[in-house]
């Protein structure tokens, strides 16, 4: 499903039917707390430990769900995606619950460990350029050899909905929450998100911590409309997709606001989030807790819950990536 296929807007009862339908096969997972983040950041933070969902990352849960939802003449015939990794194994992992085809294509230059991880969980790998072009192009390819069904990883109104059950759960707390930062790449997530927000807890300020080098949707908000002409330069390989077109839509008719940050205080952050919590979390989820951190004023004796999105990091790339904080 392109950004042109992809014209219905999922709502809020999407978000539910999803919760319902990967209730059996997704983690309710932990919300974690830290003393001395809390102080150090001068606010009270939860933290929705995505790293510890299934595959993990919060991708399985979209992926969950778009897969539960074909009717049976479709997933007979597979499915197909593109992923720099984390939403190629999470939707291969979910294919498997089901016993359907995967066909996950995947960029040169990609992190070696998730791509072990997509072929683990059973997924065919097609390999392609580095650009979303090359991408898109392999899958409609693949859609016609193979006649399967196309699961995008950030447009897919399914894969949304089901993003936005992790803010879901976290949202049923008994207090409410002041702010919920959230990472931000193509989008899924976050519009996920946004749409849990609106209907649990519209007092709730929703915020997306973006790479400074791959700022696309801080510009597109600026600009009041979608920024594509970019080229991401970010340690953070999740968030390197461009913003998708109905992702825009949704965060920018709830008017999230986009929070920059640059890689070294990512990794920073993520260091520091390995030494007081002993959790290992992904670039391109401490992105989040980076973006706390930086805005010191912003958060000052709040309550804001941090979704960290996912624990796919590299161990033998540990050394060099805690070298650039």
């Amino acid at each position: 499903m392109n950004d042109t296929a992809a014209s219905v807007l999922p709502t809020f009862d999407d978000v539910l039917a999803a919760a319902a339908r990967i209730a059996p096969h997704a983690h309710v997972t932990p919300v974690l707390r830290s003393r001395t983040l809390d102080a150090l950041a001068g606010c009270e933070l939860h933290f929705k430990a995505e790293h510890l969902q299934r595959a993990g990352a919060f991708k399985f849960r979209g992926a969950c769900n778009a897969i539960w939802s074909l009717d049976e003449a479709t997933a007979a015939r597979g499915v197909v995606t593109h992923s720099s990794g984390n939403h190629g194994a999470a939707l291969a992992l979910a294919a498997r619950t089901r016993g359907v085809a995967c066909h996950v294509v995947v960029p040169e230059g990609a992190v070696a460990a998730k791509l072990a991880a997509i072929e683990a969980y059973g997924a065919t790998l097609h390999r392609c350029a580095p650009t979303i072009a090359a991408r898109e192009a392999r899958c409609a390819e693949l859609q016609v050899q193979l006649g399967a069904e196309l699961v995008h990883p950030y447009t897919d109104p399914r894969v949304i909905a089901g993003q936005g059950t992790a803010a879901l759960e976290l949202l049923c707390a008994p207090e409410p929450f002041d702010a919920l930062v959230v990472p931000v790449g193509g989008g899924g997530l976050a519009a996920g998100t946004a749409l849990s927000v609106a209907a649990r807890s519209p007092g709730t300020r929703l915020y997306l911590a973006e790479p400074a080098g791959a700022a696309e949707t801080f510009a597109s908000m600026q600009r009041g409309e979608r920024v594509t002409d970019f080229t991401p330069d970010t340690v953070c390989d999740g968030l390197r997709g461009t913003l998708g077109a109905i992702n825009f839509a949704m965060l920018h008719a709830h008017g999230a606001q986009v929070l920059t940050v640059e890689d070294a205080d990512t990794v920073a952050a993520m260091r520091l989030f390995w030494q007081r919590t002993k959790q290992i979390v992904e670039p391109s989820s401490a992105v989040a807790l980076a973006a706390v951190l930086g805005s010191p004023a912003r958060f000052a004796g709040q309550r804001v819950g941090v979704v960290l999105s996912g624990g796919n990091v590299d161990p033998d790339a540990l050394p060099a990536l805690f070298a650039r904080a």
